[in-house]
Order: structure tokens, then C-alpha cells, then sequence
């Protein structure tokens, strides 16, 4: 099965959840600099998930680069992963009103959980019908993988007791992705 009509397809989504996410964005209410200022919040939230989008559409585009086949298992993969991704608008508008609250930090840890581990279901989905092992040695263990999941889970019970840390915590793990992964580039340059 061809792997071209699933990666337009995700491509769209991806393209409306950015639009989706920046039609959050409202101008102030006061033509000042003061004006800004209650925005800060929602922007930042904005720009956190932005770029959570963007690294998802990244690193799929790598990860099917290195994909010759795919079959049903894979697609239910990547649909759930689309099931997803397309909450972050939703938790992105919450954590923005609310950036202090607890419950919508918590809400916005669920939904970058469940990002995750649907993108792992993904991966392990196409490594398991590859017929190389190119896209196993790119992926190798997934050390910063691993290392994201376990942030969100430390965060979402973080935002409870200390919500800036939990929230520190996702732009942590962002930052650690915006490095590209040449992981699959490397072993494809081979």
C-alpha cells in the first residue's frame, strides 16, 4: 500500500489545526502597549503549541522518509494520532485563559501525553512491517522519546500542586525537539 495519500492527508490537518489555533488569537481591546499585556499569556500558550504542531509535522515528515510500505495497522495509527493532535486548539484556547489553573495545565499535559504515545504507536506500527531495518536503526531506543513521556507524566501531577513548573516542563520537552532529529537522515545518508 502507498504511503502518498496518508502523508497529504495529515499534512492538511496539521494545516488546519495552526489555523484553527491562531483564530484564538484576538487583537486588545486598547490600542496600547498596556493593551498587550493580557495577551501575553494566550500568545505563549499559541507559540508552545505551534511549535508542538510543528515537531509533530517534522518528524512525521522524517519518519516517512524512511517508510516503504504501509498497511491498515499504520493507518489506524496515524488516525489516532489525528485524533490527537487536533485537541491541541482546544487545550492551547484553555491553558491560555488559564494559564495559572490547574485542571487546564493537567488537561493540556493529557493531551501532549496522548500525542506522544499515539506518534509511539505510530512508529512501532511501521517499524513492524518495514522490509529493512532502516527505520529500527534511525529509531533505535527513542531515548528522547522516553524522555518526553516521562516529563508530561511528572507534569500533569505537577500542575496541581506548582501549575508555571508543569508548564515549564512542556516547554522543556519542546525545546528538546526543536533541535531537529537527524536520526532517520543519518541512517537514510548511509
Amino acid at each position: 500500500m502507498g504511503k502518498g495519500r496518508l502523508e497529504a492527508f495529515s499534512d492538511g490537518v496539521l494545516a488546519i489545526i495552526i489555523t484553527i489555533m491562531v483564530l484564538e488569537l484576538h487583537p486588545p481591546e486598547e490600542p496600547t502597549l498596556a493593551g498587550l499585556q493580557p495577551l501575553l499569556p494566550v500568545f505563549a500558550c499559541y507559540a508552545l503549541s505551534f511549535t508542538n504542531v510543528a515537531i509533530y509535522w517534522n518528524n512525521h515528515h522524517h519518519l516517512f522518509q524512511a517508510v516503504r510500505v504501509v498497511d491498515g495497522r499504520v493507518l489506524w495509527a496515524n488516525m489516532l494520532l489525528l485524533f490527537s493532535l487536533p485537541l491541541f486548539p482546544l487545550g492551547t484556547a484553555w491553558m491560555g485563559e488559564h494559564l495559572t489553573e490547574p485542571i487546564p495545565l493537567a488537561a493540556y499535559g493529557v493531551i501532549l501525553i496522548a500525542a506522544a504515545l499515539s506518534y509511539t504507536a505510530l512508529v512501532t506500527a511501521l517499524v513492524r512491517i518495514q522490509p529493512d531495518h532502516t527505520l529500527a536503526d534511525a529509531i533505535g531506543r527513542d531515548r528522547k522519546g522516553l524522555a518526553s513521556l516521562l516529563c508530561y507524566a511528572i507534569a500533569i501531577p505537577v500542575a496541581f500542586l506548582l501549575p508555571l513548573a508543569a508548564f515549564a516542563l512542556f516547554v522543556v520537552v519542546a525545546l528538546l525537539w526543536v533541535v531537529p532529529d537527524n536520526r532517520i537522515e543519518r541512517v537514510l545518508q548511509r
